[in-house]
């Protein structure tokens, strides 16, 4: 079976419990950005039978002009993040996926990104996802997963990834972020 219909397999599996379903509608409702109906996609009536439900942080550093990237193997450069696992918050699993994928033990502003509904494969359903923001700073020493590196990369400047829109969504709140955020003394 190949790696791709493996992951189908896993993502489609997924239920999703009330517990997350409640906090997926809250994190919606309160990001800064919502793209492609998200909220609307979260109430229809089956959505607890279509999941799977995503997280990920923007990981920004001190300065706001650079983010933390992992080279995933095929979507290339994107945020670190994945799959809600059932009895997980979006945000609870944007921190669990952050730490396993670079070993940065972070905590995400207190306001959502960004709620998206997107398909990471022709073949597969939607996935509705939601991104946080964090700031961490750049020195903290990266421990990324086996075979999906990690690097800070300009937040000016292109990179590589399945979904090109990235970057724009990132750049998007980063004027919140410079507005909102306040480094602890």
């Amino acid at each position: 079976m190949s790696e791709a219909r493996r992951t189908l397999r896993q993502v489609t599996r997924h239920l999703i419990d009330p517990r997350t379903l409640e906090a997926a509608v809250c994190d919606a409702r309160q990001a800064l950005v919502e793209y492609d109906n998200a909220l609307k996609w979260l109430l229809r009536p089956d959505v607890s039978q279509d999941g799977p439900l995503a997280a990920e942080v923007w990981v920004f550093d001190t300065t706001l002009t650079h983010v933390l990237l992992v080279n995933h193997r095929w979507r290339g450069w994107v945020a670190p993040g994945g799959k809600v696992d059932p009895g997980e918050t979006p945000r609870e699993a944007a921190v669990r996926e952050v730490f396993e994928e670079t070993g940065l033990a972070v905590e995400p502003l207190g306001v959502p990104a960004a709620a998206t509904v997107r398909s990471y494969h022709p073949d597969w359903p939607a996935v509705m996802g939601v991104s946080f923001m964090a700031i961490v700073d750049p020195r903290t020493p990266l421990k990324p997963e086996g075979g999906q590196p990690a690097a800070w990369l300009r937040l000016d400047e292109p990179w590589q990834g399945y979904f090109a829109e990235g970057r724009l969504l990132m750049n998007q709140c980063i004027d919140w972020v410079r507005e909102s955020w306040r480094p602890l003394a």
